[in-house]
């Protein structure tokens, strides 16, 4: 008898665990790529609590991340995890979706199946404020220049596009990059402009680029936007596709200035 009990409950507690599961939508970022998203010690009107107690969860990722999850009628529950490890982690089951500023690219697509866009940016490249490439409005201005980019991005490959780079080492995170940007080890860093508007923000030593017209990085459109990564096959494809498409632009980019704004000085 008491073995036909305990089966039973395993049974219920599988049931329970499932329906759980069933009721949230988990996603997978960072939690250190301000304005898309980072972590923060206090709990905010804006933030989530991340998986595990580590920290509370904000940005623009997360903020976007909270309505694909009221329209889907489910509980948002953050799972930080590394850059390398997010296409894994939802191709393994361990979250539903990446939404973490990543750019929806061919590469990428051979793994994963992406939405619709959710934010179009250009590239800049962050430089001291009082070095030698401040004043620069052209990759050709930046001939010489030992410029790095974050790992695993398109970001670091298009670097190649500045005549005479020398191209640093690919870096793992942005503060690693700030770090060694303000220690001399680099010239300057590639980023997207939401990152770069953060970056200075926080540290008013460091400015951005702003390429002249037609002077910049040649990016596509994927290459240059971000969506919403996916297993292959998800069926959260289409309502998340329906969800974004209520979304104004008005409103994203609301949301967008309102995470520069909350960006942590330390992010």
């Amino acid at each position: 008898m008491k073995k036909v009990f305990a089966m039973i409950l395993a049974v219920l507690m599988l049931v329970s665990t499932a329906a759980v599961a069933e009721g949230t939508f988990r996603v997978g970022m960072e939690c250190n790529y301000a304005p898309y998203n980072w972590t923060q010690a206090n709990e905010s009107d804006s933030a989530v609590p991340i998986e595990g107690g580590m920290g509370y969860a904000d940005g623009y990722d997360v903020q976007i991340a909270k309505l694909i999850a009221e329209g889907l009628g489910k509980e948002l529950v953050i799972v930080k995890t590394e850059w390398d490890g997010l296409s894994m982690g939802v191709t393994s089951g361990m979250f539903d979706a990446i939404i973490a500023g990543m750019s929806p690219t061919e590469e990428r697509k051979a793994t994963l199946d992406f939405t619709d866009l959710y934010y179009i940016c250009d590239l800049v490249v962050v430089v001291k404020k009082d070095g030698p490439y401040a004043e620069a409005t052209s990759l050709e201005d930046l001939a010489g220049a030992t410029i790095t980019g974050q790992l695993s991005t398109f970001h670091y490959s298009v670097i190649d596009q500045i005549p005479d780079v020398n191209k640093a080492t690919a870096m793992e995170t942005f503060p690693a990059m700030i770090v060694a940007l303000q220690s001399g080890v680099v010239d300057g860093y590639v980023a997207e402009r939401p990152g770069a508007m953060a970056d200075t923000l926080a540290n008013p030593d460091l400015t951005f680029i702003n390429f002249a017209e037609g002077q910049g990085f040649e990016a596509s459109v994927e290459e240059s936007s971000i969506a919403i990564g996916l297993a292959k096959g998800s069926e959260l494809l289409d309502p998340i596709n329906e969800i974004l498409a209520g979304i104004s632009q008005e409103e994203r980019d609301q949301i967008m200035e309102g995470a520069i704004e909350r960006q942590p000085l330390n992010n």
